[in-house]
């Protein structure tokens, strides 16, 4: 079976340098690599370019400029044209989350795959979509349906990523501790209870069960890591301990009035 390759990434007409740079930065994000220019406004390379990647300087370093759109699509064989605004063709519309299976496909099948981006000024030309097999558009507000180059390619290359790998990257998978076990969480349980009891939370008394439950469940659902137990723990036993410090205040301030009324 055909390796899943990404689409290639075709800008037409390019007007800036740095919509050029920021558009290879979200390529590299997701894992497309194939960057191809068609007349680039300013010329050919641009330093400006490079800085706005921030680093990711692949897809430029390996940039296809080329002078026409022939030349741009002449190895490829199913490509969509990104485009917001109507033009004279019969050919499928998709979004990008609609698009990309389409996309996945046609590379399973073998086929080398494309998405063509217009200038930033008016966007694709019908002469441009006519080359392409079916019809990008993001569905923005209407409202205010401009979208910049680079935006523009970073919503189709995010949905191609989640094509395929919808899920957080496997470093956060090592940042997340396991919950405690049922036991920890019965230590928790009878410490938590037991100063409500002693503080004259469970009233009536006839309450008690149904409200050690309703505690329980909502304890529970928090799912605690071993250090959020030992934390939570800790407040209760800071609580209790405060509890009796202001007591013995209490306690002491009613004795000195005592005393002092004696005299």
């Amino acid at each position: 079976m055909p390796q899943i390759a990404p689409p290639a990434v075709i800008l037409m007409d390019p007007q800036l340098a740095e919509n050029i740079g920021a558009a290879a930065r979200v390529m590299a994000n997701f894992g497309l690599d194939d960057l191809r220019i068609v007349r680039p406004r300013d010329g050919w390379p641009q330093e400006r370019a490079w800085a706005a990647a921030s680093g990711a300087d692949w897809p430029l370093d390996n940039a296809r400029i080329c002078g026409t759109v022939d030349e741009a699509v002449a190895d490829l064989q199913y490509i969509l044209a990104a485009t917001a605004r109507p033009r004279e063709t019969q050919l499928p519309v998709y979004t990008p989350r609609q698009a990309m299976p389409e996309l996945r496909k046609a590379s399973g099948e073998g086929l080398k795959t494309a998405i063509m981006f217009g200038p930033e000024r008016a966007g694709l030309e019908t002469s441009d979509i006519a080359l392409t097999h079916g019809i990008l558009t993001v569905p923005v507000d209407e409202r205010f349906r401009s979208l910049n180059l680079a935006q523009s390619v970073a919503v189709c290359a995010y949905e191609w990523r989640a094509q395929l790998l919808d899920a957080p990257r496997e470093a956060f998978h090592h940042n997340i501790d396991p919950p405690v076990d049922g036991q920890a969480m019965l230590g928790l349980y009878e410490q938590l209870e037991a100063e409500l009891d002693d503080a004259g939370f469970f009233h009536p008394p006839e309450k008690k069960p149904s409200m050690q439950r309703n505690l329980r469940i909502a304890l529970g659902r928090a799912r605690f890591t071993d250090q959020e137990l030992r934390t939570f723990r800790g407040v209760v036993t800071a609580l209790s301990k405060g509890r009796g410090r202001v007591l013995a205040k209490r306690a002491a301030a009613l004795a000195a009035e005592a005393a002092k009324a004696g005299e």
